[in-house]
């Protein structure tokens, strides 16, 4: 046998604790010192594609390079390629905030290092998520059986479309038992306007049919579309297994009459899924919460601390009414996941609840945001952010060259210029000057938005919802706007 060379069997050099002391110190200022210049960098960034590939070297490195390299290369080839999403600038898409507990506490939970597939991997993980889904359901006011200590339960997913996958999988398999059809004799509703997650997932599971329901004037679904569309969907002889609601669509945060589709849901017996993942958050407030009337009527509900709670992604809340019609459609027990705390049913393990197997230690941030801010601090914020969108849209109602297209019930605002007359050529010039406004702004570097389409119309969506933003800089950006409108 040749000789083992020892220099080949030893373990690599880490760096010590003081070391890594030192060099967390280092990470943090960084951390802190872009936070305190973020207003100065302009909101998007202006690279070219290939440019940031062309920063990086051909190959690894073969020998390790000092962690200084590591931290200057951050402001060399990190920062000029990013987009700030934490710039108080920031109203595009929907708020994706974070905050100086939620990324400490990630950071705990990276140097922690656990995986979360079941209760005794790491117990801690398990019971403190479970407890943070239930103080949700106080906080925002959601039915009290959601709870993990009754009939329901909440589980964290990474995103609220993993939310929707995973509860079109359990309306499948609820559908299939029922009815012992196959999934491609199963039809999924869900609004015209809905996140595209639905229509994804539905696929994802193998759902035959995909029906876009019709919306009212207000962008919501029309209850009554929905209804004929199940009706001729028995008639065919097909399984009408899922509805999605939406409170607070993508578009312009449209609300669905979640009673009117509850009844129709529950007539039917579809699952009725309710995707707020926007709007939940605001349900913190209480003057909120008429727009998730009937949601105890549902089966499942998802909303997303990290977009509106300033909790760092990814941090997605899903409940559901009955946590027996998930497991059972997710569960599966090989032996080297069995023990006997499971096995004796009295723990929950949330590999159950979802389609990985491991999971990361999300309710940490959750838990250490909510301490630091409180209940209070966090309806403060909400509440600033709406105020402040209505005050933008009282702006643009009292001038002529704009028109609201949608309502505003919470903190997004959508708009465009207004068409001189009815005409095709007024149409498109009124688009034309829309699509203007949208990019000068988002090439200013002071402010970026979102540019989308409505009936096939240009508009401007305007998310107030970045945790940094204030009064100023909602002046700034109706100076922008009004600077580049004709």
């Amino acid at each position: 046998m040749d000789e083992i060379d020892p220099e080949v069997t030893s373990p690599p050099a880490h760096m010590t604790p003081e070391e890594f002391r030192r060099h967390g110190r280092e990470v943090i200022d960084w951390i802190a010192d872009y936070w305190e210049r973020i207003e100065s960098l302009p909101v998007a960034s202006t690279v070219q594609p290939g440019d940031i590939r062309a920063l990086l070297p051909d190959s690894a490195p073969e020998q390790p390079e000092p962690f200084e390299h590591l931290l200057a290369d951050l402001d060399r080839v990190v920062v000029p390629g990013v987009t700030h999403w934490q710039h108080p600038g920031w109203f595009a898409y929907f708020p994706a905030n974070n905050s100086p507990p939620s990324v400490l506490a990630d950071a705990v939970s990276s140097g922690l290092g656990l995986i979360g597939l079941l209760w005794s991997a790491s117990p801690a993980m398990t019971e403190i998520e479970s407890h943070m889904l239930d103080w949700l359901v106080d906080l925002t006011g959601l039915p009290s059986h959601w709870k993990t200590t009754a009939s329901g339960g909440g589980v964290l997913q990474g995103s609220a479309s993993d939310a929707t996958h995973v509860a079109l999988v359990a309306a499948r398999h609820r559908a299939a038992e029922r009815s012992g059809q196959p999934a491609t004799q199963m039809v999924a509703y869900t609004s015209a306007q809905a996140h595209s997650s639905v229509e994804k997932g539905a696929n994802i599971a193998g759902f035959g049919h995909v029906r876009l329901v019709e919306v009212n004037e207000h962008q919501a679904m029309r209850s009554d579309a929905l209804a004929a569309s199940v009706e001729a969907d028995i008639s065919a002889g097909l399984v009408p297994t899922f509805v999605g609601s939406t409170v607070g669509t993508t578009g312009t945060t449209a609300v669905d009459p979640v009673r009117a589709i509850a009844q129709i849901a529950v007539e039917h017996s579809l699952w009725h899924h309710v995707d707020a993942a926007y709007a939940g958050t605001a349900m913190i407030c209480p003057e909120f919460r008429h727009h998730n009337d009937s949601v105890e009527l549902v089966d499942s509900y998802v909303f997303n601390p990290h977009k509106w709670m300033m909790v760092n992604f990814d941090c997605s809340a899903f409940y559901v009414s009955d946590k027996a019609a998930l497991t059972d459609a997710l569960s599966i027990d090989p032996p080297y996941l069995r023990n006997a705390q499971s096995d004796a049913g009295n723990v929950i393990d949330y590999r159950n609840w979802q389609v990985p197997l491991g999971r990361r230690f999300r309710a940490l941030k959750l838990w250490w945001v909510l301490r630091s801010y409180g209940a209070a601090g966090i309806r403060q914020m909400v509440r600033h952010h709406v105020a402040m969108a209505q005050e933008f849209a009282q702006r643009l109602s009292e001038d002529a060259r704009f028109e609201i297209v949608a309502p505003h019930p919470f903190s997004l605002v959508c708009f465009r210029c207004r068409a001189a007359d009815d005409s095709p050529a007024a149409q498109d010039a009124a688009d034309s000057a829309t699509d203007a406004i949208a990019a000068a702004v988002n090439t200013s570097g002071i402010a970026y938005l979102t540019p989308s389409k409505l009936d096939g119309r240009s508009i401007i969506r305007v998310a107030v919802g970045q945790s940094r933003t204030d009064r100023s800089q909602m002046d700034m950006l109706w100076k922008l706007i009004s600077e580049a409108a004709v």
